[in-house]
């Protein structure tokens, strides 16, 4: 299946039956190694498929949606083509609108995880974090820092592909009590010993193929592909049973 029927299928009826059930048979083609999907190479398809079949669906309805704005704004005539917060506008709006349609939306989040999964015991500037004493998984609310929704939902793929051991599996979407869209995940739950060090942090990401991109004082890495931002203590816990550094949460994007 070509994305591009997708594509056709959206902009000519929006989100029908037909539109989700195409879009859930290509999600799937994708899962079972069919498909191939064009923003990633071989080791991040694999963190794409375990992100969940609502962050594959999210991921295609923001591609479409980067593609409709700008056909639109080439049609127009715009010099330099849309604007990053065009981009994220319409992928914003596309994304609730067939998550809606797909029962992937959630009204009153906060109440159903805290009934569900437990109490808020965390907040940062990206997510909000429920768990209860003894669950395997956190459950996260994940907002975008990110100057495109794409760019939110690549971040997750690319952790699950260089942190496969806390990878990032999406259930839905909401709006939280400010009017921001986040996205509902969940999250293997991290036994912390104690936060890493620098030295541990900079050996992990040495590992992974990654240099230190502020003259070895900061906290941010990069690569050929991929970089790292806020690799700092506090999101990098060493693990009581492996003792090894873990990442439960950093900046990840693509370099260009």
């Amino acid at each position: 299946m070509k994305i591009e029927h997708i594509y056709e299928l959206v902009a000519k009826e929006g989100f029908t039956a037909l539109t989700l059930q195409t879009i859930d048979n290509y999600i799937k083609e994708i899962q079972d190694g069919a498909e191939d999907f064009p923003r990633f190479n071989l080791s991040e398809h694999a963190g794409f498929c375990t992100a969940g079949a609502p962050l594959i669906g999210a991921s295609i309805i923001a591609s479409y949606a980067t593609a409709s704005i700008t056909a639109s704004c080439n049609a127009e005539g715009c010099e330099g083509g849309p604007a990053n917060w065009q981009i994220d506008e319409c992928q914003e709006k596309l994304i609730e609108q067939w998550a809606r349609a797909a029962n992937l939306w959630e009204e009153d989040s906060e109440q159903i995880l805290t009934t569900e999964f437990g109490p808020k015991i965390a907040q940062g500037a990206e997510a909000k974090v429920y768990y209860a004493e003894g669950n395997v998984s956190v459950v996260k609310e994940r907002t975008s820092i990110y100057s495109t929704w794409q760019k939110a939902l690549d971040a997750i793929v690319l952790h699950n592909c260089l942190f496969p051991e806390t990878f990032m599996t999406v259930i839905g979407f909401t709006r939280d009590s400010d009017g921001l869209m986040r996205i509902v995940l969940t999250q293997p739950y991290v036994n912390c010993e104690r936060l890493a060090t620098k030295d541990e942090i900079d050996d992990m990401v040495a590992a992974k193929g990654f240099r230190d991109n502020w003259n070895e004082q900061g906290v941010n890495y990069i690569s050929d592909r991929l970089a790292l931002e806020d690799m700092h203590p506090a999101n990098v816990f060493i693990d009581v049973i492996t003792k090894k550094p873990i990442c439960i949460d950093c900046i990840v994007k693509f370099v260009k």
